[in-house]
């Protein structure tokens, strides 16, 4: 009976029935509307409108706090406030304005009350409007945009009707140019369409549809500062919608302003049990990106409460790794430097009637509907009593855990907080034998830290419920928590669990093997750290999650190398090549530019002498049509000497393989010029090079669809090669690891590592251009 009377109630205030069952299925609306509707009617003694109605619902649906309910139907009831903009203006003003009493007048002022649109203002706006473009009007007729026109009267006329000034636009748009003809119902042309999406992508960031960027147009500094991200201004929190506040919110935030003083703080809070990747490299620009961009700091802080899994190895490569993209941290801290004082709150929440030990298996708790708890009722004292037995090791491993009374977004009933686990701690050693989970430690090292904006991935959405219930159980000072999308590539694997098992299984030699996407990977391929970054300002700051192509990160790289990376000529298939008629009794001294297209950054020396090594494939006996470089009758220009060699002789060994050339050589500007220049090398260096492709053969290798055997069954074969004599110049010769050079006609390398005196080894970073195969 009581919801036959609500629809009844609903339907009465304009609500479709449809409508009007939907919104009962959501019992918090329906009781707002309810409420409403039933102080709306007391007030007005009649039935209510509909465009009352409308308002009420508007009212019902968008206010969070429910004290102001009685205050702002006062208003619509009464007629002061009558239209959507009015209740927009008044909606944003409770919430901004979350203190008792509220100054009427002002209140009144901000929301127009009182304030009167006539007709006749409406038609001189929309007039003025319609002047103003009325030539581009003229031309496009109905295939303008007419919400143009309808936003510059409702700049002039804040709080007319939305639907009047529309009405009138629509009466002055047809008395203008006459009803619609044939040709104005036809489909805008294609070439205007993409004329105005282009417009539109210089003036938003970068626009990621089925892993491709867009035109790149906003550094990420641009993209993070201010208001581009419409995030609140600390110390007001409140305004975030979903932000659940308490008699104490305000207060609290007036003290973590009198701290921070203001200042915008965010944290990048990594677990120290495995190596970061690309997908990091998103997170570590975002939070240090969002703190530089608005005069912040952010925190480095080691989320290090699982010591089973923690090794001192990891701490080290992840500051090497925000050192290494170009970001100090304000602060290293890390989770256990907080253990007495979460211990301290733990105990607070029992105390608090908020959370209990329980005995349940960690096997019990698993599934989608695990059993509730038949401890969840214990007495407060009995609880207490037995978290502290678990702190002083009563317990096995397994056999007790602390859980917090509430339940998560996504069904989960009752999180752990505490349990237990005999393993020492880096850091604190024996101290404790209970360990704080992520779902207890997290929002309280950012409340602790007065974070004001602690950015996560996705993923985390489902634990925000948990994160603003336990700041304000406790009644500390509670951050806001926001979301944005994990950053993925196309045949890669990052999962820790993963990488282990490749390691294991031979496939690759470590967390840095230069075929993977770890950051140290990456580093030791020879990725430098401004192509990571560009690359995750392409990518934007999305909300939606995104996989991208691997090329699109090595374009970026292409970019930094192709202005940082001094040339040198290398060989990677070496041909002897014998220059018969030499023109000098002893080697000649080379100037090679560093950058051929800014000789300003100057030369480096390499010995040009009668013995010169080509690539095998810069030669052919019988080319094919099209083939420009050496062979019989078409000579070839050695690049940066100014000569140019032609074939005189070839010398092949007992098995028929081309041994050496026998060539002679003249002055370039001696004759014809040749079709091509190769590059060469002479008196060399004999290096390592390792020759990198992907690790995968699919898109997704983890996906049991498209690789049915799983991910370890999807490696590439070829994924390394490795040239035991490649030749290189000896402009190279004093290069340290990770210096980066461009090898001529050959791509990007970088030394690894591994080099030692005498031998030099080199990985290849990227080619010289994107392969056309790689889609």
């Amino acid at each position: 009976m009581a919801a036959l009377d609500s629809l009844s109630l609903f339907t009465g205030l304009g609500l479709s029935e449809q409508k009007a069952r939907e919104t009962l299925k959501n019992q918090t609306l329906s009781a707002q509307l309810r409420e409403a509707a039933t102080q709306a009617q007391q007030t007005l003694g009649s039935t209510i409108d509909k465009a009352t109605g409308t308002l009420l619902y508007g009212l019902a649906s968008r206010l969070r706090d429910t004290r102001r309910l009685s205050f702002l139907v006062s208003y619509i009831a009464s007629k002061k406030i009558h239209t959507e903009p009015q209740l927009s203006a008044a909606l944003e003003y409770v919430r901004s304005h979350p203190l008792d009493p509220i100054d009427a007048a002002d209140f009144e002022q901000e929301c127009g009350v009182g304030v009167t649109v006539t007709p006749e203002q409406i038609e001189e706006a929309v007039e003025a409007a319609i002047n103003k473009h009325r030539p581009q009007l003229l031309v496009e007729r109905y295939h303008f945009n007419m919400g143009l026109l309808m936003g510059e009267a409702r700049a002039v006329l804040k709080w007319a009707d939305g639907k009047m000034i529309k009405n009138e636009v629509d009466m002055q748009v047809l008395h203008l140019l006459g009803p619609k003809m044939e040709a104005d119902l036809e489909k805008k042309p294609k070439v205007a369409k993409a004329r105005l999406e282009e417009t539109d992508r210089r003036r938003a960031k970068d626009v990621i549809e089925n892993g491709e960027t867009a035109d790149q147009t906003l550094s990420l500094m641009e993209q993070l500062h201010g208001e581009a991200l419409k995030f609140h201004k600390p110390g007001e929190n409140y305004k975030t919608p979903g932000y659940v506040m308490t008699p104490h919110t305000m207060n609290l935030l007036k003290q973590h302003l009198e701290i921070t003083g203001g200042q915008v703080r965010t944290r990048f809070p990594p677990e120290p049990n495995g190596i970061l990747h690309i997908g990091h490299a998103k997170a570590i620009n975002f939070n240090f990106g969002y703190a530089k961009a608005n005069n912040g700091i952010c925190f480095l802080r080691f989320d290090d409460t699982n010591p089973e899994k923690e090794e001192a190895k990891f701490f080290t490569a992840i500051y090497d790794m925000v050192a290494w993209l170009g970001y100090t941290p304000y602060r290293v801290t890390y989770a256990s430097d907080y253990f007495d004082q979460l211990y301290a709150w733990a105990v607070e929440l029992i105390r608090r009637g908020l959370a209990y030990v329980c005995h349940q298996r960690g096997e019990e708790l698993k599934g989608h509907n695990p059993l509730p708890s038949p401890w969840r009722d214990r007495p407060m004292e009995e609880s207490l009593l037995l978290f502290e037995a678990m702190r002083k090791g009563k317990f096995s491993e397994g056999e007790a855990t602390l859980r917090m009374k509430l339940v998560m977004e996504d069904g989960k009933m009752d999180p752990v907080a505490y349990r237990v686990k005999y393993t020492p701690h880096h850091r604190t050693g024996d101290k404790w034998c209970i360990y704080p989970t992520y779902d207890y430690t997290h929002c309280l090292c950012d409340s602790i830290e007065h974070i004001t904006h602690s950015l996560c991935t996705k993923e985390f959405q489902a634990r925000r419920s948990s994160y603003f219930w336990l700041c304000n159980a406790l009644d500390v000072y509670c951050p806001v928590q926001w979301e944005y999308g994990r950053l993925n590539l196309h045949y890669a694997v990052v999962s820790k669990r993963k990488i282990l098992q490749l390691v294991a299984t031979g496939a690759v030699r470590d967390w840095d093997d230069p075929r993977l996407f770890t950051l140290t990977a990456l580093r030791r391929r020879g990725f430098p750290p401004e192509g990571i970054n560009n690359f995750c300002a392409r990518v934007g700051v999305t909300v939606a999650q995104t996989t991208m192509e691997p090329h699109l990160l090595e374009a970026c790289v292409r970019d930094v190398l192709n202005d940082t990376a001094p040339r040198a000529m290398a060989v990677l298939e070496s041909l002897r090549v014998i220059i018969t008629n030499f023109p000098s009794a002893k080697s000649l001294d080379i100037q090679v530019p560093n950058f051929p297209g800014d000789e300003t950054k100057g030369f480096h020396q390499v010995p040009f002498a009668p013995i010169v090594f080509i690539e095998r494939t810069d030669f052919k006996e019988e080319p094919e049509p099209g083939f420009k470089r050496l062979a019989w009758g078409q000579p070839v220009g050695l690049r940066h000497t100014g000569y140019v060699i032609e074939l005189q002789r070839v010398v092949k060994g007992p098995s028929g393989c081309i041994e050496n050339l026998e060539v002679t050589c003249r002055r370039a500007d001696a004759g014809e010029k040749p079709k091509a220049f190769i590059h060469w090398v002479s008196q060399p260096l004999t290096c390592e090079v390792r020759l990198y492709e992907r690790l995968f053969q699919h898109k997704n290798p983890e996906d049991p669809t498209e690789v049915p055997g799983g991910f370890l069954s999807d490696l590439n074969p070829a994924s390394l090669r490795v040239v035991e004599a490649a030749l290189v110049d000896c402009s190279v010769a004093l290069a340290k690891p990770f210096n980066k050079f461009q090898f001529e006609r050959l791509g990007y390398f970088s030394v690894d590592p591994d080099s030692h005196q005498g031998k030099l080894v080199f990985n290849r970073t990227v080619t010289l251009k994107e392969d056309p195969g790689k889609v």
